[in-house]
């Protein structure tokens, strides 16, 4: 059987988060495994997700719109890339 180059997918989501839990909620994200804080104002959080499937993205969004305090949690922009590939052609923009 031959080897099937192994995908990377990077996804970034808006979270929106009560003002009150803010604090909380930046808190449980840098805990996550494969999500990283990339900025907040207010109530609204952006994050970068990475994960080898885009299941893996959705699921992680799936946790993270669980979490106390989060209202929404939308993905904004999902890439794949493909090991040893330069081409973009998988992009898909969600919004």
């Amino acid at each position: 059987m031959p080897d099937v180059p192994r995908q990377y997918h990077i996804s970034s989501a808006v979270v929106v988060a009560l003002p009150a839990m803010k604090d909380a909620v930046l808190a449980a994200l840098a805990r996550m495994e494969n999500v990283e804080v990339y900025g907040h104002e207010g109530g609204k959080i952006v994050v970068v997700i990475e994960g080898t499937t885009t299941g893996m993205l959705g699921e992680c969004l799936s946790t993270i719109s669980a979490l106390e305090g989060v209202v929404a949690a939308n993905m904004v922009f999902e890439h794949v890339e493909t090991e040893g590939g330069t081409d973009d052609d998988h992009r898909t923009d969600a919004a």
